[in-house]
């Protein structure tokens, strides 16, 4: 069993994200199509953003590093590292503030 921290893991992907021309990437934790629960980092270089697109169930995101501005229609929050939310079941964007990376825990429809 390997052991790795999401602090180790988040900077791992901060530097891919850094690296990449999209300034972003992403690490599955747990789940996948066979699962219902799933777990994923993803790391956004500051400026980058995930665009607005609907929540597929019940999910949460937790700052591991940096501050992100979740929006949803007209009301947005302001998340800084350790913060939590639950995301809003209506469409929404994710918006990086300075070089971030966010564990999205999310339990699918059906």
């Amino acid at each position: 069993m390997e052991e790795n921290t999401l602090t180790t893991i988040a900077q791992s992907m901060l530097n891919k994200a850094r690296e990449s021309s999209s300034g972003r990437s992403a690490h599955n934790l747990y789940g996948g199509r066979e699962r219902k629960l799933q777990q994923t980092l993803i790391a956004l270089i500051q400026g980058q953003d995930l665009k607005e697109h609907e929540n597929p169930g019940e999910a949460t995101i937790q700052v591991i590093i940096g501050q992100v501005q979740l929006i949803a229609g007209e009301e947005s929050i302001m998340l800084h590292s350790a913060d939590h939310a639950v995301i809003p079941q209506q469409r929404h964007s994710l918006r990086a503030h300075e070089d971030s990376v966010v564990l999205l825990t999310l339990v699918g429809k059906g």
